[in-house]
Parts: C-alpha cells; structure tokens; sequence
C-alpha cells in the first residue's frame, strides 16, 4: 500500500464518538502520517476539522456516503487503513467492509453487533484474505480489553510454561453513560431478530462467531447469565457480580481470537465476563436487577421493535442517535477490567486493563484511534481476512494504550 494517498481515513468524524476519535488521532498520530477525514457532509467535516488545532489543519475531507457504495470504494482505494465509527453498522456497514476488502484496505470498527460480525465474516472474510485485508471489528470498550487481557494471558502462560488457560473469568468496575449510537446499535439488532428468528442463534450461540466451531474447546453449556459472589471468581474480591451487559459481545470476540490463532489457549478454555455489584447489603439485589433487566431489555426490546407503535414509544423515550455524555461525565468516567485464568499446571494469572474517561466514548476514542495507527504503521502478523483486535494487532496495542496512559499488566498470583 505504499502508494496510496492516505495512511488513515477517519470515517464517521462528525458522528459523536467520531470526533472524539479524530481529536484523539490528531494529537496521537505521528509527525508526517497523512489523516483524512471523511462523512457525508463537506461542510460539517470542515468544522470539525476547525476544532482540531494545528495539527489536523490541512487533513484533507473526503465526501463518501454509506449509502453510494462508489463513493466508499473511491475512499477505500486512497487509504491504508480505514477507521469507521459510522453505526448501526448492522445498517450501514456492510457497504464499506465489501470496498476495504475487495481494495485490500484494512479497516477498524467499534462493533458491538454479533449479527454484523458474523455477516461480514460470511460475506468478505475470503475476499479481504485473497487481497491481505485486515478487517478488525470491536476496537473500543467492546472488545479490546477483553481481547487483549486473554491474549497477553495466554502469552505469559507460554513464557513462564505453565500450561494451557483453563477457566478465565473477566470482572468489569466501570462508570460512563449511554450515546444515541449505542443504543441504535441495539435496537438494529433487536429488530433484526424480529424479522428473522433464526438470527437469534448467532446472539445466543457462545461460538456463533468461531471460525470453526468443530475445533473449539468441548467444555459444556457456556452463559453469559451471572450472580453469585466475586470471592469465587479470586477470594481477593469482595461484594457480588452480575451479569455484564456487554458480555454477550466480548465472549465471542474473544473465542474468535483463539481460532483465528490456531486454538493455543487450551482444549479447556472456558471464558466468561461479569461486573461488581458492589459489596453493600443491598449488593445481591443489585445483582439480581441487573441479571434480570439485561434479559428483560432484549426481549422487551425486541416484542417493541415488532411494532409501529412499540418503535414509535422507543422513539420518545431513548437517546437519539448522535448523542452522548457530557464532556464532564466523559472526564469523569473510568474502567478497570480484571481477568482471572487458571492453567492446567495450576498456575494462576490475572490481567488488568484500565484507564480513565467514559469507557464507552474517551477511552474507546484512544481505543480505536490506536488500533486503527497501529494498523497503519505497525509492522503485525500475516493474519488476514475478517479478524479481531489479538490477531490482528495483538502484539502492537498493549505498548500503544500504555503510552496512551492505559493500565495494561499481567500478574501471576
């Protein structure tokens, strides 16, 4: 790719958590990388480039549209790596993986859409490995932590030769708020199943997005369904855990990493993902609301969607799209995930991956901006095709977010 135009596209840089990206690449990227800006409108593009400083003062603006699959190829065929933020990508991001990779352009989304996954693996993973197209999906909150945590496990096993990962367990602490976006990201994904039942397979599947799901690890039911005390998870935890709402999302990422690898984290894998309730009496009630109620939105959530009606009040009463925290809460937010692995040997490890701001919006802007200058400018493994952040950039990232201010260790207990 060396002589395409670009080394980075931002697509989607008026879009709310776009432009927390593009402010984000603008400081980060390194002298002389050659940033684009791209999204529907020249204008608005123009004024969020304004906002940028000196550095983003000349980034060229590309116009392109997820709706004009011409206007996407054109954007495809000038850059090295394409980072979107343009969601529900269940909606409007199929148009652009098809052009990154019949283009041989990699490409990074913030995906927390299981159905979307899943498509472009049926639809472009052979294209974009025939071409070397990196197409690396959940580069944000969803799914680098997870990702990252188990892959750097499972590396320090191999180090210090203490077997394979049996039973891994990530507990999530976290504050940040809701965009507009992510919740179109779920309603397009409740509606979806409501018109096809037979999606619902690929939300409830634990390996619905394995490679092969012959080869995976045969260790019985796997739910993402939790409440029960953190002390069984490690006796250093105190309180309760719960089910983790976007757990659903990052277990199947994480699988994925493993057979995209060839399977090194063990034929006993077992991984799941929960979040403190907190260790207050009131505690194994939080719990068990936040277990029930992320049952209970996907299927209200769903008979919703299958109406007119039930859209329209779903209307009124969420987040619209392009909305998001203040700048106060983005500030004021945090995350810290903590993953628990046994290996057959007996040995046990865990991995921290923190870092301050709303987790879904500040740290995921470091996320994704990252991710998609390490697709640039890393030298990374021959993986190709539809991927995810361990194969892809697995090797390059931990550095990256460390000097992005980010907590990311592993500590044999």
């Amino acid at each position: 790719m060396t002589d395409r135009e670009f080394d980075l596209v931002l697509y989607g840089a008026t879009g709310f958590v776009g432009a927390l990206t593009a402010e984000y690449v603008a400081g980060a990227a390194p002298a002389g990388a050659r940033v684009a800006l791209a999204g529907r409108s020249a204008d608005k593009l123009a004024d969020v480039r304004a906002g940028l400083g000196p550095a983003a003062a000349d980034w060229p603006l590309v116009v392109a549209d997820a709706s004009d699959p011409a206007s996407l190829a054109a954007m495809a065929a000038r850059a090295k790596v394409v980072v979107t933020t343009v969601g529900p990508y269940s909606r409007y991001g199929l148009p652009l993986v098809a052009a990154c990779a019949e283009a041989g352009t990699h490409y990074a989304d913030l995906t927390g859409e299981p159905l979307f996954v899943r498509d472009a693996i049926d639809g472009y993973h052979d294209t974009a490995v025939r071409t070397g197209a990196r197409i690396v999906n959940s580069c944000g909150f969803d799914s680098v932590p997870s990702d990252l945590a188990v892959y750097l496990l499972y590396r320090q096993s191999v180090a210090d030769n203490t077997g394979e990962l049996t039973d891994t367990t990530l507990v999530a602490w976290l504050r940040g708020g809701v965009s507009g976006g992510t919740v179109a990201s779920g309603r397009a994904m409740m509606e979806a199943v409501a018109a096809d039942r037979s999606k619902m397979s690929v939300l409830a599947h634990p390996y619905s997005l394995s490679p092969d799901r012959a080869r995976d690890p045969d260790v019985g039911r796997q739910s993402d369904q939790a409440l029960s005390r953190a002390a069984e998870i490690d006796a250093s935890l105190d309180g309760w855990v719960a089910t983790f709402v976007m757990a659903a999302h990052n277990t199947k990422i994480v699988r994925r990493s493993n057979g995209l690898l060839g399977w090194p984290y063990g034929k006993n894998f077992r991984y799941r993902e929960v979040m403190s309730a907190g260790k207050s009496a009131a505690a194994p009630i939080f719990a068990a609301a936040i277990a029930g109620g992320v049952a209970g939105m996907t299927i209200v959530g769903g008979l919703a969607s299958r109406s007119g009606l039930g859209r329209s009040v779903l209307d009124r009463v969420l987040p619209k799209p392009g909305s998001g925290p203040s700048e106060h809460a983005r500030e004021n937010g945090w995350f810290r995930t903590q993953t628990f692995a046994h290996t057959t040997s007996g040995a046990k490890y865990r991995a921290t991956v923190a870092a301050k701001g709303d987790p879904g919006y500040a740290a995921t802007a470091v996320m994704l901006g990252e991710s998609g200058l390490a697709l640039a400018f890393d030298q990374l493994s021959e993986c190709a095709g539809v991927v995810t952040p361990a194969a892809a950039v697995g090797d390059t990232l931990p550095d990256r977010l460390r000097k992005a201010g980010f907590t990311v260790s592993v500590d044999r207990l």
